[in-house]
This record gives C-alpha cells, sequence and structure tokens, in this order.
C-alpha cells in the first residue's frame, strides 16, 4: 500500500502489536529495533524465580491475537515471552525485527519532515514516522544505600537475574516487598538455608486464586476451538466488567468500596497470619489502592517458616559482609537480592528523543511528563507513544490500553498516508486540555490522598501515571484522531 517509512523502538508487546496491526493496514516499511537479542521487553529481561503476570491470562492476551499455549490462569514472564514469538511468527512480522539494535537518539528534521535514528553502532536510520513502545518496568532502581558496591557476595537486581549463582543452602537477604519480592521470596524460601527480608513497608495483598489450565479446556481448545473462543471471549468480558468496577470502588475512593477491600485484604492476612504481632507488621498504613495492590496466595505462608525472617528495621548501610540496619544488629548474607523496582516517574528512557526547536523529551517531561491522550506530545511529530503518561492502570490490563493506543496510532498514520500530510503535531492547548481534565478526576481518587506516596506520582505531587476513569472512557478519547486538536504540515 505505502511506502511511508516507520520505525517502532521496543519489541515488548506493545511494539509487536504496532507492527501487526500497521501490516495490517497495509504498511509495509516498519522496522522494530529492540537492545535485547530477544523480544519480549520487560517478560524478557525479568527471569527472577517465580515471576508471573497478575493479570488472568484470558485478559493480558491481546484480543486479536489469542494463544491456546498457556498452562495456568496467571501466566509465568517464560509463557508470556513465548507467546510473544508466536503471535510474530503467527503474523509474519519477524523481517522487520532489529534486534541487538539499540537506538540512541532519534531527532525530528523540520525541513525534511523526517526523524533520524541513530544506532549506538553509527549507523544512521530516517522515518517518517516515530513509535515509542519502550514501556516503563524496564530500567531497574536500586535503592540509596551506602555501602552497596561493598557487599563481597553475590548481589543482583530482581530484573537482571544471575541464573549462574547457586542459592541453595545459602544465606540469602532481599532488600524489597513488594510485586516483584512477593513473587521470588516464596521460590528463594524452597532453597537457601535462611532468607531475610528487609522491609521498609508493607503491601496490600489480596488472592491470587491461580490455577493450572485443566487437561478438559486444553481438549476443548484443540478439538472445538469455535466453541472455545466463545466460551473466552465471555471469560474476558466477565473480567474486564470486573476489573473495572474495581476502579470506581477501590481508586475513585467510595466509602463502601475502600471498606469493601480493606476488609477483604485484611481477611486474607488473618487467615494466613495466626500471629498478632506479625500481622501488624504487614498491615499497611496507607489506604489500599495508593500502591499496587498485590495478589499473591504464597507470600504470607513463606513468611512464617522458621528459616525466614522479615525485618522492618531501616537499613543503615550495606558492609562486606551484608546488611546492618539502625540498631547496629549486622545481618551477614551470602547472596543479596535488590527487588526495589524500576525508574518510573523520570521517565528517563534510554533513547534521546528530540523534537521541534532542539527540544529534549526527557527535558520537556522534567519533572512532570504530559501527552495529549497519553499518546502524542506537543512539539514532537509523528511522534506515537505507547504506554505514554497517564495511562497506566491498577485494576486492568494494559493490553486493553495498549490495543487502543495502537488503533490511534494506526488512524493517524492513515491520515498522514491518505491526505498527504507531512506531518501531524498536537496542538499545546489541546494537550494542557486534556491534562488538566484529567488532573481534575484524579483529584478524586486514592492516589491524590495527602497520605498516599507511591511511584504512581512525582515529587510534586502530580499522578504522572495512572488513567482517570474507566478504560471505556479512554477508548472513547482515542475512537477518533481530532484534527482541529493537530497542527497539519500539508
Amino acid at each position: 500500500m505505502s511506502d511511508l517509512r516507520i520505525a517502532i523502538i521496543g519489541a515488548g508487546l506493545g511494539g509487536i502489536a504496532a507492527a501487526i496491526k500497521l501490516q495490517e493496514a497495509g504498511y509495509q516499511n516498519v522496522q522494530i529495533f529492540d537492545k535485547n537479542d530477544r523480544i519480549g521487553g520487560t517478560w524478557a529481561e525479568n527471569t527472577y524465580p517465580g515471576c508471573q503476570c497478575d493479570v488472568p491470562v484470558s485478559l493480558y492476551q491481546f484480543s486479536f491475537a489469542q494463544s491456546v499455549n498457556w498452562s495456568r490462569l496467571f501466566p509465568s514472564a517464560n509463557e508470556i515471552q513465548a507467546y510473544a514469538e508466536e503471535i510474530v511468527d503467527r503474523y509474519g512480522i519477524r523481517s522487520q525485527l532489529r534486534l541487538n539494535t539499540t537506538i540512541t537518539s532519534a531527532e525530528w528534521d523540520e525541513e525534511s519532515n523526517l526523524w533520524h535514528l541513530q544506532t549506538e553502532g553509527g549507523e544512521e536510520i530516517s522515518a517518517e514516522v516515530l513509535i515509542g513502545a519502550l514501556g516503563q518496568l524496564n530500567r531497574p532502581r536500586f535503592p540509596e544505600i551506602n555501602g552497596r558496591e561493598t557487599f563481597e557476595g553475590a548481589s543482583m537486581h530482581s530484573a537482571r537475574w544471575d541464573h549462574s549463582v547457586n542459592y541453595e543452602g545459602k544465606r540469602v537477604g532481599v532488600v524489597g516487598c513488594a510485586a516483584s519480592a512477593v513473587q521470588l521470596i516464596p521460590e528463594l524460601a524452597k532453597v537457601a538455608s535462611a532468607l531475610t527480608i528487609f522491609q521498609r513497608s508493607p503491601n496490600w495483598i489480596l488472592q491470587r486464586n491461580d490455577r493450572p489450565v485443566p487437561p478438559e479446556e486444553l481438549a476443548l481448545l484443540m478439538t472445538d476451538p469455535e466453541t472455545a473462543q466463545k466460551l473466552g471471549a465471555a471469560t474476558r468480558n466477565l473480567l474486564y466488567e470486573n476489573a473495572d468496577v474495581f476502579f470506581w470502588q477501590a481508586f475513585s475512593w467510595t466509602p463502601e468500596g475502600r471498606a469493601a477491600y480493606t476488609h477483604q485484604a485484611t481477611e486474607h492476612l488473618k487467615d494466613q497470619v495466626k500471629d498478632e504481632a506479625l500481622r501488624k507488621k504487614l498491615t499497611p498504613s496507607y489506604p489500599i489502592g495508593c500502591r499496587r495492590i498485590l495478589f499473591c496466595d504464597d507470600y504470607y505462608p513463606c513468611l512464617q517458616e522458621e528459616h525466614v525472617q522479615l525485618v522492618t528495621e531501616s537499613i543503615k548501610e550495606v558492609v562486606p559482609e551484608g546488611v546492618v540496619t539502625n540498631d547496629s544488629k549486622t545481618h551477614e548474607f551470602d547472596i543479596l537480592v535488590y527487588a526495589t523496582g524500576f525508574e518510573t516517574t523520570a521517565w528517563n528512557w534510554s533513547v534521546d528523543i528530540v523534537g521541534k526547536g532542539k527540544q529534549s523529551l526527557k527535558q520537556v517531561w522534567s519533572p512532570t511528563p504530559r501527552a495529549y491522550l497519553g499518546i502524542t506530545v506537543s512539539d514532537f511529530p509523528n511522534f506515537f507513544v505507547l504506554y505514554g503518561p497517564n495511562t497506566n492502570l491498577g485494576h486492568n490490563s494494559i493490553t486493553f490500553m495498549l490495543e487502543r493506543q495502537i488503533e490511534y496510532t494506526v488512524k493517524a498514520v492513515d491520515l498522514l498516508q491518505k491526505n498527504g500530510y507531512k506531518a501531524l503535531t498536537p496542538l499545546k492547548k489541546a494537550q494542557d486540555e486534556f491534562n488538566d481534565k484529567i488532573q481534575k478526576q484524579l483529584e478524586k481518587t486514592v492516589w491524590a490522598d495527602p497520605t498516599c506516596n507511591s511511584w504512581y506520582k512525582n515529587a510534586d505531587g502530580f499522578i504522572t501515571q495512572n488513567w482517570s476513569d474507566h478504560t471505556r472512557a479512554y477508548a472513547a478519547s482515542v475512537s477518533e484522531v481530532l484534527l482541529d486538536d493537530y497542527e497539519v504540515v500539508s
């Protein structure tokens, strides 16, 4: 259909889905660049023991690319990475992949109306359209602890797991107790001789209720795919509806919803932890929903094993033999694991995106990133962001948001192609009006509570991450490309 050149940076699920949908729309000159040697994004990089998605697989996989190759209701990282490989081959886009290729910069040329990309190896690539599919959960964050580099044992971040290290019979310390930690800690407890968890603050945890996909379901998928597809769609719709009800009740801060989910999480804690002193240590002081709600069934039981210790005293420093806490106690370890999450609010992408007037996106987005619809950015023509500012969710599946963003991007690219436009850039007025609207909505959510500190907002209290409403509202807002909100270069 077209020789329009489109560059996608990032071969995670978002970048792959964008390439698939662009191909379906007739665009053949699409290249996907990724620094890693395999696709999958965060699901390729996070290989720690127990790494698993906390969204049911029927809701997490793309609606247009269903798979039968799942073993559990909540898929493991390995299965999601394999799913990425599966759909790349199913839709025939493997030839578009440029792996082991690090893009260091992308600069808009106002004379030629082109993006000029530079690789780490010095190659220059030009494209009319640039899609940033770099994600957010891929830049490990280490805590600011004195002496961290002095530790003489093996140490690593959970997102950069060292599989050469043997944990069997070792004394292991884990710094952190959030989403990654509650998955890997039960696995480490199975092999370590002693396991110590350093908790800065506890998390609200709800039941996951994971289970294997039974053989009869797999048999139905293989022998009667039409019926299985209908049943799968019904399940997906039910999960979707329940997830968005979760937003209204837990995050939009109805007293009834807050009380209900607080009670549910508290009862889960009581059911699994009988010791009152330990329960007190594991009960958050902040309102439920303020930070990411975790779904886990084996973390609380793990903490009660004899060789597992929960430490709530703050860390003073790391020394060659282990960790010293503020009570002057030294905890000796063979291995230290930092399960301390990712850099998120800074949006410190590894790629330097430079728009009109030589403006760097890093500078424009510091300290408060803003985008129009979370997808396009004022002064950055023909640039589309997947999983951009204020499109994160605490209650549903990010793949739903990605699909809507990709649909919008394809429609915008169609306008460029069919109307002969050289560039589309959102007006600052439209971008500001969109952000003002959602920030007013976000003021009514738990994330705006004065007692709530989380990675969802920056140091100034500006909520940079989360969408402010029902996901249907997001779908409606991006259903059409409104040219009146754009500056058009013909």
